[in-house]
């Protein structure tokens, strides 16, 4: 047995430079998939609009160059290029090479910024094969080039150039790093450089494909007033004015937008420094805060609320409510890496004391907007108490709560939730194959009836009056709304199995409207899945094993297959044959339910572990999604209308 090597000094490893980060670059951009592609992209980016939102640039522009490349430039200061103190190196080289060194740690490079470490210039040069930077400053520009991080010569003055200043950053992911793709996807960066162009109004920001030919600018003189009418549209606002307000208050700067559409749910957007915080933060404890005390403060006032009623909740005054709250400040405190929740103190105060101040002042002046406002928190209200009552008169009756699970549920034996999974199944047809041929040990099945209830046009009292959705709500085992708590999670796949029709697209919307709205945390934890049932058998004579297909792509490419097999076994082949006759196949079924499978085929099928095809539910981007279940199943019908007539062209086989 070979003898062990002494731990000592030998074996601890010393990483310079930008070494750690090619070693580990999970740690600076969260991993080398597509997310740590475009991380890349959106470290240098958003230098750019540091600078914009300290009023030194004007633009930032992308473009995704043909050869696999990638230029970010803007009109900002540009980075400084004279000798660093500390390294003796030119200061743009440290500022790439040298990890957390950067302008944004209070030298009085920035007042404020999203960058916090000063590490992303550096990260993605040491994640490309080639860096190449250029900076103008007053009229001269300044070049150096990197290859993974390394500089491959020193800084070189180029001579006078038209642009008074700038810089201008092109960079090539390693392939080496990123191995799935090195492909930057236009579409992100679309929506990347929209947001960014709500967020600090007066910015253009521009992309421009090289590979397809595709551009697009934005420029949007309103800010996040402009964004909150990007997220209403097609929505029925109460009225169409957006309250607005835009205040320093000490260190800092405080911009609000809102405005009230006529639905049951909200949408309240927190940034800091142009970071979305997903969790919200302090500033958002500061708007709810002043918003349901104004509201109330009003209502009262002028007699909406009588001495002896209850004040409004903060959910009452919320319902309905879109609305962007931008905060900036020098020092922000993010909890976590990934900067999901502020925490600065006194960014409550802030928020508060502007939004008290001037929402107060804008309901004093808008009457019959505050009218519109407090009333609909009146019905809000109302039909919470409804809800309550409704609830609570569930909960007694056992239906909701309890050890007893529904009737129409055939439970597994597991009682691991990592190990069991729930099949929604779409009517009892369906339901009685996949309870004949599941696994008893690990698999659940949930018949629904019919279509379930369109939750996207009701509150939560007409929701638990449905028999289906206190069905589905009781086997899942994690409550609704205040009572929802992922602790009673029963099930870790959930998976939606309906037919590959119309009316099982339509059933599968619905339920997945439920979730989106009701129980978003099982879709972000990854337990939503869509089962993908065989649309087509290709049958073979005598004992043969028939063969499952599940898309018409796949068809055409085992038809192809096979013709080839057999034209090179040197069978012949008929031209005017069917093409899964001249494939060898003696039969071609298109199923139209699942009920037209037998347990044992739905199992294999469909079921199975080993072959089943099951597609993840994931809400990447919860504003699209947002917008497109408001468009689907909201109550504007010329909306859907024009999806439909959009989309129509890109249907196959449609079932009429």
């Amino acid at each position: 047995m070979a003898k062990q090597k002494d731990y000592d000094s030998g074996s601890i490893q010393v990483l310079e430079g930008l070494e750690p980060v090619r070693k580990r670059p999970g740690m600076y951009i969260g991993g080398t998939g597509a997310d740590g592609l475009h991380h890349l992209l959106k470290e240098i980016a958003d230098n750019c609009i540091d600078e914009a939102i300290a009023g030194h640039a004007t633009f930032v522009d992308v473009k995704l160059l043909a050869d696999g490349g990638v230029t970010v430039t803007d009109d900002g200061r540009g980075i400084p290029v004279d000798t660093h103190p500390k390294t003796g190196k030119s200061t743009l080289e440290t500022v790439l090479t040298v990890l957390h060194a950067g302008g944004k740690f209070g030298g009085g490079g920035y007042k404020v910024s999203s960058g916090l470490h000063g590490v992303g210039s550096s990260v993605v040069n040491a994640l490309s094969t080639r860096f190449i930077a250029e900076v103008v400053k007053a009229g001269q520009l300044y070049r150096i080039e990197f290859e993974k991080g390394v500089p491959t010569g020193e800084l070189k003055k180029i001579g006078k150039t038209d642009r008074p200043q700038g810089t201008s950053i092109t960079f090539y992911p390693d392939p080496t790093i990123f191995k799935e793709s090195v492909d930057i996807e236009y579409e992100w960066v679309l929506d990347y450089l929209r947001h960014q162009a709500y967020l600090t109004k007066g910015i253009k920001a521009s992309v421009a494909d090289e590979r397809t030919g595709e551009e697009y600018a934005f420029y949007f003189e309103g800010g996040i007033r402009s964004y909150v009418k990007h997220l209403n549209l097609g929505k029925e606002v109460i009225d169409e004015d957006v309250f607005y307000v835009d205040k320093p208050v000490e260190d800092s700067q405080v911009e609000i937008a809102m405005q009230y559409v006529d639905s049951f749910t909200e949408s309240v957007k927190a940034f800091a420094n142009n970071v979305f915080n997903p969790d919200g933060g302090t500033h958002l404890t500061g708007f709810r805060s002043a918003l349901t005390r104004v509201i109330n403060d009003y209502a009262r006032k002028n007699g909406l609320i009588k001495d002896k009623e209850e004040n409004l909740s903060g959910e009452d005054t919320r319902e309905g409510l879109t609305a962007v709250i931008l905060v900036k400040m020098p020092d922000p405190q993010f909890e976590g890496q990934t900067k999901n929740k502020l925490g600065n103190p006194e960014i409550r105060g802030y928020v508060e004391q502007v939004l008290s101040e001037h929402l107060a002042y804008y309901l004093e002046e808008h009457p019959a907007v505050a009218r519109k406002i407090v009333g609909k928190a009146l019905l809000a209200a109302r039909a919470r108490k409804a809800a309550r009552a409704a609830r609570e008169n569930i909960i007694r009756k056992g239906v909701l709560e309890g050890s007893g699970l529904p009737g129409k549920l055939a439970d597994c034996s597991s009682r691991t939730p990592s190990d069991s999974e729930l099949y929604i199944v779409e009517g009892d047809s369906a339901g009685g194959s996949a309870k004949g041929g599941r696994d008893s040990r690990t698999q659940a099945i949930l018949p629904l009836r019919g279509k379930v209830l369109n939750v996207e046009r009701a509150r939560l009292d007409r929701m638990l009056g449905n028999n289906e959705i206190v069905t589905l709500i009781k086997a899942l085992g994690v409550g609704i709304e205040e009572q929802f708590s992922m602790d009673g999670l029963r099930y870790h796949r959930i998976i939606i199995m309906t037919d590959a029709d119309v009316d099982g697209s339509h059933i599968s919307t619905l339920l997945l409207t439920f979730f989106f709205r009701f129980m978003k945390p099982i879709i972000d934890g990854g337990y939503l899945y869509l089962a993908k049932p065989p649309l087509f058998e290709l049958v073979k004579s005598g004992k043969q094993a028939n063969t499952f297909i599940y898309d018409e792509a796949e068809l055409e490419k085992v038809l192809d297959e096979k013709i080839a097999e057999r034209k090179a076994e040197g069978n012949k082949i008929n031209p005017k044959d069917e093409r899964y006759k001249q494939a060898g196949f003696t039969e071609q079924k298109r199923y139209k339910g699942l009920g037209e499978m037998d347990a044992e085929q739905l199992f294999e099928t469909t079921m199975n572990p080993a072959q089943r095809v099951l597609v993840q539910v994931r809400v990447n981007d919860a504003e699209k999604a947002d917008a497109i279940f408001n468009k689907l199943m909201g109550t504007e019908v010329e909306l859907r209308k024009n999806f439909i007539q959009t989309h129509a062209k890109f249907v196959k086989d449609l079932d009429v």
